[in-house]
């Protein structure tokens, strides 16, 4: 078998070795051993004679990040094929220039600095990778473990990202025993040798089953009401208006509402009418009125729903970097909020702040738009970007003092950012969102997964609504306590606990991703300088 055939076939048995390990279908246990072959490419043409040593390893680290996001994330084609190709395109060019620039330092560092500098570069990118425009953390390395939540407990001193460094040091301390064994030496040799990385995988889950068994059980619980309307995004959602959708959603509601309902939740931009609502007027208008009509018959109960506000703007200039120009000389802001609604209360709101990147917003808008104009860079079609609120709110209920942490959708992946709703005293979390744009597809089952990662982390319990399926209870320990089928109209009720417990995790957030930042930062200098290559 020729050099070029061994190398492509470690490039895509990495890939797919990736992509087999990912949830929910995944087989989680190969992740350890996922990026042996393609350590073990990026040696061999190291040591070879051969010239372009740069270009090949970027070639062969391409194609196995490509073959990873196809697996993982093929599911985008739903939105559009464009959208798809783009995302995981240049998703994989972004892991490959990590890879890249591990393999130049394999020339400027000794080899065990280089392999700190991988682990410390690719914690690093995973961090970045949850802040910038194109934010596509799907494939953080932590998040392979949302279906094996008896294995990362712990997750709430070190978030995801102690999944990630686990995953990393593993392969990484796998392939310096594996390449430097003998083969001449036998096979229980390397077996014995084998012991100490294979206890670094089994004493974590070991230690994650005994928090498993500390964490409390409430005697306190709270009584939510789950819809699930199973309204099609594509077509029906903008055929209706705000009035139909109220009367739409009490009729499904009051057969499963008593006086003991503390919460009902409805997905995310339930109320999506046209426009939407003025936000400034929101409390004159007739969907208002008619809530809290609905609500007389329920005094006790809150109401948490998605809805659209909009803002319009009479001005020649644009009010804002977010401004939509509707037609010469007036603007509209847009907002992805969730709304609480309690009876003779004044409605709370909270903005959508972490966005879809082509749907919700337009990647690096001032940069891009005085290029491109309006044109969706990703997904295809036009961006009608919308306004974020900095810091996260919760809402209040005025009978039982509990506070609900509004999640949206997208933002249920961002493990740091949910914990800012823990630190403004959410005593559990409410998830509203619109699984159903990506169909029947490990998509809405995936996002479902990486939601019990933020349960563990916070150690609040969850109540999830989706317009399609999935709806669930998720307790604190990442178990789904109850949950509904795909594609159905439903409507779930159960009851969770509420917490005040700080974590870790809450407390200090990404701190691992934060040192990991300075180590390769000090790594990247030192192998500028050279002073490390001997």
């Amino acid at each position: 078998m020729s050099k070029n055939l061994i190398h492509l076939s470690l490039s895509i048995g990495s890939g797919l070795a990736l992509g087999l390990a990912w949830p929910t279908q995944g087989l989680t246990l190969m992740v350890f051993v996922a990026l042996i072959p393609l350590l073990y490419l990026e040696e061999d043409i190291g040591r070879d004679k051969n010239k372009r040593k740069g270009v090949r390893v970027f070639a062969y680290s391409y194609l196995t990040f490509l073959i990873w996001n196809l697996i993982t994330t093929w599911w985008l084609i739903n939105s559009s094929v464009f959208g798809m190709l783009f995302v995981n395109l240049t998703n994989s060019l972004l892991y490959t220039l990590i890879f890249s620039l591990f393999h130049w330092t394999k020339g400027r560092l000794n080899q065990r600095s280089s392999y700190i500098f991988l682990i410390a570069l690719w914690l690093t990118f995973e961090k970045f990778h949850l802040y910038w425009d194109i934010s596509m953390t799907w494939l953080n390395f932590g998040n392979v473990f949302s279906e094996k939540i008896y294995w990362i407990q712990w997750y709430e001193y070190t978030g995801v990202f102690g999944g990630s460094l686990w995953v990393l040091t593993i392969n990484v301390w796998l392939y310096s025993i594996i390449k430097k064994h003998n083969t001449s030496s036998g096979v229980k040799l390397l077996i014995r040798k084998t012991i100490y990385p294979l206890l670094a995988i089994a004493l974590p889950i070991c230690l994650s089953l005994l928090l498993y068994q500390r964490v409390p059980d409430k005697q306190k619980t709270i009584m939510v009401t789950l819809v699930q309307p199973n309204i099609d995004p594509y077509k029906t959602k903008y055929e209706l208006t705000n009035s139909t959708f109220l009367r739409k959603l009490f009729n499904q509601l009051k057969p499963h509402i008593t006086s003991k309902t503390d919460y009902i939740l409805a997905p995310e931009t339930y109320f999506a009418d046209g426009l939407g609502e003025e936000l400034k007027s929101y409390t004159e208008t007739k969907l208002h009125q008619g809530i809290q009509k609905e609500l007389s018959e329920f005094p006790n109960t809150q109401l948490i729903t998605g809805i659209q506000y909009y803002d319009l703007f009479v001005q020649s200039k644009a009010p804002s970097l977010t401004a939509n120009l509707a037609r010469k000389g007036l603007w509209v802001e847009y907002y992805n909020s969730a709304l609480s609604e309690y009876f003779n209360e004044i409605p709370e709101y909270y903005h959508k702040s972490k966005l879809v990147a082509g749907v919700e917003n337009m990647p690096f808008k001032s940069i891009l738009k005085p290029l491109i104009g309006d044109i969706l860079i990703d997904f295809g079609g036009t961006v009608a970007s919308r306004i974020i609120q900095k810091k996260r709110s919760v809402f209040i209920h005025p009978r039982i003092n509990e506070k609900a942490g509004p999640v949206i959708c997208w933002e249920s992946i961002f493990g740091e950012y949910v914990t800012g709703y823990v630190k403004e005293g959410a005593t559990f979390l409410a998830v509203i969102t619109n699984d159903s744009w990506w169909g029947e597809t490990p998509g809405h089952r995936q996002l479902l997964s990486y939601t019990r990662l933020r349960a563990i982390e916070t150690r609040r319990d969850i109540a999830r609504s989706a317009n399609t399926g999935i709806s669930c209870f998720i307790n604190a320990k990442g178990e789904i306590l109850e949950k509904t089928a795909y594609n159905t109209k439903s409507v779930l009720t159960g009851n969770i606990a509420p917490r005040n417990t700080i974590t870790f995790y809450v407390k200090y957030g990404d701190i691992i991703a934060r040192w990991a930042i300075l180590i390769a930062l000090l790594y990247f200098l030192l192998a500028i300088s050279g002073r490390l290559k001997n």
